[in-house]
């Protein structure tokens, strides 16, 4: 082979070789959007202590320990302007293919960083709708077993009293607590329901005293929306029912069950869309409902014993029955009064 000849043999080779090369490392990033785990991040108002932030935590680390997502968070963000910074500091230094948070009291800082990197899914709970291209939002959907709760409730009580401490009197707050009255109502209709706020979503001190005036005034059993109750009624030696998790732990003996809101559906579907290059600003409401998984009753741990057998029939018909779409539970989101 003459020197030309082999010259152009070995170019010829090495543009083959280059070629090669660049086809792989093109397909590399696909194979990672495709297989590999995506950097989440969580951007929480409260402590993940208080049980609304907890259980999208919960989910996010169950998310991480499946090996899905590389997941970091920072809590106890308030509502004095911090959230915005959090989140421009986090685009802009961590650059995360996932935002996940709660947004509420903070929905316009929400709304303006998320605006400002379009590029960036932003997943965050909130009471208003998704925005194009990249806020999609959630909620606690849960007023499903919050109606089967009330109704467990209406069969214990033996003074025909109930007392509910809530957080604020906004729609997803209040549509709880209807659902539980509701409930409540279906198997006593004589019952009657004392309710409170403590306009904090996270303040266990006046949650207890609110509970603590409730039994005073007559209350036999508690519904816990807010973290604190539950004590009071350890305290007092009262029912309770609590709210978002299984919180039986707290006070095995009292505890009854819950509404429990499960978030994995919706933070695995919307992996899934990071993933595939799919994310869709959209309502995620649905993946929050016992027909995906995403809400049910918490385990009874025994106490089922402690509840009529008759009331126990009608809490597993009417669960049925919302399961297979054949009742739908009603969605008020009105302010309850002080006494239903």
């Amino acid at each position: 082979m003459s020197k030309k000849s082999l010259f152009t043999f070995f170019v010829t080779v090495l543009m083959i070789a280059g070629l090669l090369a660049g086809c792989a490392g093109n397909a590399a990033p696909e194979e990672q959007a495709a297989t590999g785990k995506i950097k989440v991040f969580g951007a929480f108002a409260t402590p993940i202590e208080e049980p609304w932030d907890g259980v999208v935590h919960d989910a996010l680390l169950k998310a991480q320990e499946d090996g899905l997502i590389e997941y970091t968070f920072t809590e106890d963000i308030g509502y004095t302007g911090d959230m915005e910074r959090v989140l421009r500091e986090v685009a802009e230094q961590q650059k995360p293919d996932l935002i996940v948070g709660d947004a509420f009291v903070n929905e316009e800082a929400v709304r303006r960083a998320a605006a400002a990197y379009p590029e960036i899914p932003f997943v965050f709970g909130s009471e208003l709708g998704p925005v194009t291209p990249n806020l999609a939002v959630f909620d606690n959907w849960i007023h499903e077993p919050a109606y089967l709760s009330g109704m467990i409730a209406g069969g214990l009580t033996k003074s025909n009293t109930i007392g509910v401490v809530a957080a604020v009197p906004i729609p997803e707050v209040n549509r709880l607590v209807n659902a539980f009255i509701a409930g409540a109502k279906e198997t006593n209709p004589e019952v009657t329901v004392l309710v409170s706020f403590i306009n904090s979503f996270f303040d266990p001190a006046t949650a207890k005293e609110q509970a603590l005036a409730h039994i005073s005034a007559g209350a036999d059993v508690l519904f816990a929306e807010r973290a604190g109750v539950i004590e009071a009624a350890a305290e007092k030696g009262v029912f309770v029912f609590s709210n978002m998790s299984d919180q039986n732990a707290i006070a095995p003996e009292w505890v009854v069950t819950g509404p429990v809101w499960n978030m994995t559906p919706t933070i695995e579907y919307v992996i899934a869309q990071v993933k595939a290059g799919t994310f869709t600003a959209m309502d995620l409401k649905d993946f929050s409902m016992y027909a995906l998984g995403g809400a049910t009753l918490a385990d009874f741990h025994g106490n089922d014993a402690k509840v009529p057998a008759e009331i126990l029939d009608a809490v597993k018909a009417k669960e049925e029955a919302i399961k297979s779409g054949m009742f739908r539970v009603p969605i008020d989101e009105a302010q309850p009064g002080a006494v239903n």
